[in-house]
């Protein structure tokens, strides 16, 4: 792990600062528009996060289904994100019908 390293906020896939700013993150872009937008990336990803999961085949992995990622894309994750998402893009995402989790582990089931 490099300290460029960071970890989206929503989904914990962990990328090099520049592969989020150039291609943004492929399971939240949609939702955070991180491509092209150094201050979104900033604000919506953590360079602090614990543990590293690398999935080939999200869908069909345990591990997925326990870190709720399985509908994911293929990548590394964190198992843990210390970090939360702004208020104003929580109530963002809250608009468009995502409930947002945060991945710090302070949410229980």
């Amino acid at each position: 792990m490099s300290k460029s390293e960071r970890a989206c906020l929503v989904c914990g896939i962990v990328r090099s600062l520049d592969a989020f700013v150039k291609q943004g993150c492929p399971n939240c872009d949609s939702l955070l528009s991180l491509q092209n937008s150094e201050e979104n990336v900033h604000a919506c990803t953590s360079p602090s996060f614990e543990g590293l999961v690398a999935l080939s085949e999200p869908e069909k992995s345990w591990v997925a289904r326990w870190l709720r990622i399985d509908g994911f894309q293929p990548g590394s994750y964190a198992v843990k994100v210390n970090g939360r998402l702004p208020e104003d893009i929580v109530r963002s995402l809250d608009s468009q019908g995502v409930k947002y989790r945060p991945r710090d582990g302070s949410v229980q089931d």
